[in-house]
């Protein structure tokens, strides 16, 4: 290792989903591999944030940070309008983006629709674009057999709704497809015979597997989804958004809250002895301006939007290197008990 590399800060780094509002994290992804003095130890996701934490990962492996930086824009590059899909695997996901309007239907429409409809029903060969492109993009094979930081991606169980999280050593293709399924557009996920859906649902990201996977005490959550919306939403598609923060948020909050009790515990003198470990939380998050962003934005694939979301994720990880950089590694930004 360089004497650079060495004198890094070493960070775990925990992004949530959040489908199109995942170019967010892109940004802001961007902007802490640009800043040079932090080194991922791991990354956990879910959904669109195990998508960013797979092409990360695979980028480092291949170029270091600008590795990193370039496989990220070739990722959301590809998924875009503009990107290099063949025509089924355009259509259906302009469907999961809410682009493809074959009959002049408007996307709400066609969620409403499938709200009736199953996937087993509308895509029976059980075409997923993201796949092709994610296959194109990362070679699993290297990934599994290279060095690089640990990697945590969660699915849910639909048999028992428990979380399971995939590891880099274990990782293919399928696994990530698990984390990102949302099951009104798409099967569940066979993996070794087990079916899978949205890592959101059980860890939207899971952060325990830092506490045993990487030495690294510090972690920076790029949030999507916000927890605290102010106001009482009263219009259907308010509801509705608001109902889904708060279910993708809730394990999240359940992890923050164990999180709370053992440093409490730690506090008091009451854990001596014992593996537990007091972690130093940071948050990157887009906050009103990314709020402002409404539910149907995350099931679009207009570059141009994902350059927005990506100017806005870049501007919050240079804030918050600004303003953070020197408290990692000595103290949590983030007091997790103001959610609990």
């Amino acid at each position: 290792m360089s004497g650079a590399a060495s004198n890094r800060k070493p960070i775990n780094l925990a992004l949530q989903g959040g489908g199109a509002h995942g170019a967010f994290t892109w940004g802001a992804l961007d902007a802490l591999l640009a800043d040079g003095r932090l080194q991922i130890d791991g990354l956990s996701g879910a959904s669109a944030g195990a998508m960013n934490a797979v092409v990360v990962a695979d980028g480092l492996r291949e170029g270091g940070p600008d590795g990193a930086r370039k496989q990220l824009l070739q990722f959301w590059r590809a998924v875009s309008l503009d990107g290099q899909l063949d025509k089924a695997q355009r259509k259906l996901f302009d469907v999961y983006m809410g682009a493809f309007d074959p009959l002049k239907f408007s996307a709400s429409l066609w969620q409403s629709a499938s709200s009736f409809m199953s996937p087993y029903d509308f895509n029976p060969l059980d075409i997923n674009p993201l796949r092709s492109t994610l296959t194109k993009l990362v070679d699993f094979d290297a990934l599994r057999t290279s060095a690089g930081p640990q990697l945590y991606i969660s699915a849910t169980d639909v048999t028992t709704g428990k979380i399971k999280v995939f590891e880099r050593n274990e990782l293919r293709a399928e696994m990530v497809m698990a984390s990102a399924c949302l099951p009104t557009l798409f099967k569940a996920v066979d993996v070794d015979g087990v079916p899978y859906w949205d890592g959101g649902y059980s860890g939207n990201p899971p952060l325990f597997p830092f506490f045993y996977g990487t030495d690294c005490l510090d972690i920076i959550l790029i949030q999507l989804d916000p927890i605290v919306r102010p106001g009482t939403p009263d219009t259907a598609t308010e509801i509705s958004q608001r109902m889904n923060e708060i279910t993708f948020n809730a394990p999240l909050l359940g992890e923050f809250r164990a999180m709370s009790f053992v440093a409490k515990l730690i506090d008091m003198g009451r854990l001596q002895g014992m593996p537990y470990k007091k972690i130093r939380m940071h948050l990157i998050e887009g906050g009103k301006e990314l709020a402002a962003y409404t539910a149907d934005t995350k099931m679009q694939a207009d570059f141009s939007l994902f350059q927005k979301l990506f100017d806005l994720g870049h501007a919050a990880g240079k804030k918050f290197i600004e303003a953070n950089y020197e408290a990692i590694g000595n103290h949590a930004t983030l007091d997790m008990t103001q959610y609990l």
